[in-house]
Parts: structure tokens; sequence; C-alpha cells
């Protein structure tokens, strides 16, 4: 693994406009912040991850970016300010941005059924494991699955807050059906013909009675793109790239960009990466043909991009005068809509909005009753959602904080470096 020895004043590949400040300028300590460097540093340099870039702004204002280890390990590439990443499931808060202003103009209510648009999801049944005795060579207690009718229809509202029914594979209990429909995809199809298919899956739960993580963005990002009339490639391009300034992000990369698209890895046996996805014009976020817009994931950006779209939210739907949504749409959506569901997925959560996981808020709940759900500083009311591919960011509207990672290693449960950021940023506050 190539030896990083930059400095933060080194220059390197990579300089991009952001609003700078010096961070005592906002309540930060330069000093404090020089801890992120060290701490994603070991991670580098004990070779669980192949490079670190990090961004901290508070009150608009970009007050550390910094770049630690290679974007390509194999071939001694370091990791630039421009790199460009997978950010997977970063990919839903802006598909749910985009529903929302469609939201705006009237197209839809949250109560309404998916079924008004896609006339698939009219009759969903729910999958029940029913028990029942097997008798092979004695007694045994095994399971078969029966189908029901679902109480009530899957609304718009159910599918932004994760509450539809979907299961998530392959812990749902009809793991075969789902492999069907993912056996029957062809390279050249659209999302829409995934979520026609996706419909035909019986549900894991009723809907509304149980939060379960799914595929359920991609049947939002195909509504963007019944109601709009749009793909949601053009829709993203046209009514928030463009507007927000978001030039280096994509579905799929042009080959002109390749140089700056990091290497993907995996935890070997010993939990040092292995390289998985080259960047080369075979991975799959550049091969043609360009024409499944998945909405759950599949973007590419960078981390400047990245924060420009979650600033943008933290100003209440607008940024450098482009307006996106309302004040009171991202009220709406930072909120949680799931009461007391329980959010399984492990981080700092108590609760899922429309599009983010959500740290309960104390104007709302007692909070000794509501503690935090993770190991670091969150204040109450912050919101986030990440990558498969350990990219992290997320907002803090009581500090006016938004903080960033971006590395490339799927799977990283066994890491602890989202949860070490978000206190390295933390301590950093001095006012």
């Amino acid at each position: 693994m190539a030896k990083d020895n930059r400095t933060k004043k080194d220059t390197i590949r990579g300089s991009i406009k952001l609003p700078m400040s010096e961070p005592e300028a906002v309540g930060m300590s330069s000093e404090r912040l020089g801890r992120i460097r060290i701490a994603m540093q070991r991670y580098v340099d004990k070779e669980l991850v192949p490079g670190v870039v990090s961004l901290v702004a508070r009150r608009g204002k970009v007050v550390y970016l910094d770049t630690v280890g290679s974007q390509y390990v194999e071939e001694s590439i370091l990791m630039a300010p421009d790199t460009i990443f997978r950010i997977a499931s970063m990919t839903k808060a802006i598909t749910s941005v985009a529903l929302m202003m469609l939201y705006e103009e009237g197209h839809f209510l949250l109560s309404d059924p998916v079924s008004k648009w896609i006339p698939e999801f009219a009759d969903p049944k729910v999958a029940v494991r029913m028990p029942v005795e097997r008798r092979i060579e004695g007694t045994d207690v095994g399971s078969q699955v029966k189908l029901f009718p679902a109480n009530r229809p899957i609304t718009i509202r159910h599918l932004l807050t994760h509450t539809a029914g979907f299961g998530y594979v392959p812990r749902g209990i009809i793991v075969e059906e789902w492999a069907k429909v993912n056996e029957l995809q062809k390279p050249d199809e659209t999302i829409g013909d995934f979520v026609k298919r996706y419909a035909k899956v019986p549900l894991d739960h009723q809907p509304g009675e149980a939060w379960d993580y799914s595929r359920a963005t991609c049947v939002v990002g195909h509504l963007v793109e019944i109601i709009s009339g749009m793909t949601l490639e053009e829709f993203f391009r046209e009514r928030i790239f463009k507007p927000l300034d978001m030039p280096d992000t994509y579905f799929y990369l042009p080959l002109n960009k390749l140089d700056r698209f990091a290497a993907a890895y995996t935890p070997g046996k010993d939990l040092k990466i292995k390289l998985t996805d080259a960047p080369t014009p075979k991975s799959r976020f550049i091969q043609e043909p360009h024409t499944y817009f998945m909405g759950s994931g599949g973007l590419v950006s960078t981390i400047r991009d990245y924060f420009r779209f979650y600033q943008m939210t933290l100003n209440g739907g607008e940024l450098d005068g482009a307006r996106i949504l309302s004040r009171k749409t991202i009220e709406l959506m930072t909120t949680i809509h799931t009461g007391d569901l329980p959010i399984w997925l492990p981080g700092p959560w108590s609760g899922f909005g429309l599009g983010f996981g959500i740290v309960r808020n104390t104007e709302n709940v007692n909070t000794l009753t509501s503690p935090h759900q993770g190991p670091s500083p969150w204040s109450y009311g912050s919101y986030s959602w990440g990558g498969a591919y350990c990219t992290f960011p997320w907002a803090d509207p009581k500090e006016k904080v938004v903080g960033i990672m971006m590395t490339q290693v799927r799977p990283y449960n066994h890491l602890n470096i989202r949860q070490e950021y978000v206190g390295l940023v933390n301590q950093a506050i001095i006012d």
C-alpha cells in the first residue's frame, strides 16, 4: 500500500471550490479538527480502508477538508478532494427529495395509494409463516408460508418511510420469490421493469406495521418517472444536480472522469482490504447500457457535490439562490413518521422520516425514555443515511453542522470508522 506522507497544506489533485472558513470563526477548533486526520490515517495504516476524504462544515462554511490514503491502492493513486465514490444508499435521500418536489407541485398526497400510478400494487398479499408438523424420522417443527390480503393499501408515505411491508432480503421469508425477481432482470431493462416484478412479491409485513429496509426507494424513483414524464436520471440532472451545481454526480460515470473514480474493496479473512471493483471501463458504474436508474442506489459522487446537497437540506431547501424544496417540506422530511417502530439497522437514529434516519427530537419526546441509539454525541433532530461502501453524511440542525466521510469498503460492519468520525467532528465544537 502506498504510504501517504502528505500534510494538510500539500497541493494535491482536486482543487475544488467550496465556501471555506477558519474553524474558529464558526465556533470550532483547528487543533481538535486535526484529530480527524490522525484517526483516519490509523485505518489506512492497518489496511482496513484504502483511503478517506473528510469534510466538516458549520453555518454553511467548510472548516475541514482533508484526504488520507489511496483512491486506487494497486496503482498507487492517492486520494484527492475530487475523487469520485460509489455512494450506494446515499442515493435514497436524493430520490426522496425528487418525489417531494413533485409533492410540492400538487401531484399527490402522502396518503395516496401507490396503485394509483402503478396498478401492479393494487392487491398486495402478505406472507405469513404458519407452523406445521413434519414427521421425517421423528417429529420436527417446521413451517410453511401462507398468503393473506393486506389490510390496507401501500401508500406513498409507506414507501418513503420503509414501512410498505417489503422484506429485507435475504432475511425475508419469501427469498425464493425475490430470487425470481432478480433472475428475470435483463441487461437493458429499466427500473420500471423491475418495479412491476417487485410488486408481485408477497410482503413480509402488513403495510405500516413494521420498519424494514428494502428496495422501496426504487418504487419511489419510478413514481418520479411516471409523474414527471422524465427518466430518473433526467430528473436528477435537470431539477437537482444542475441547480445545485453538482457536476460530478451520475448514475453512470463518463469515461473522461475515470481517472478520478475510486476502486472498491472488501475485507479479506484478515480484514485487510482486497480489490473488488477496479476503476476501469468494465465497472458496472460505467458500462453500457445506461438504462437502469435504481432510485435506491447506484449514484457516484464527490464529497463536494454531496455536501452541496446536504447543505441545501440544512438551509431549509435552498442553496446559493437555487430553491429545491420549501423549509416546511424539509421539516416534514426530517420529522419522525414511524412512531415507536424499531429501526433495526444499527445507527444513531430512533426513527425514520421521509428518506432519512432521524435522531428523536427532544421537543416531542422525553429524552430520559428515548436515549441516543448509538455511541456518538448526536444532537436530537440530526438526520442521516449512509451508503453500503462506508460513505457517510449527516446534518445537525441544532449545531448547524454537516459532516461527510467517504471511503470504499463493502461490507464495513467490522469497522467503527463512521461512529468515530461523528465523535471526532463533534468534539471539535468549542462555542
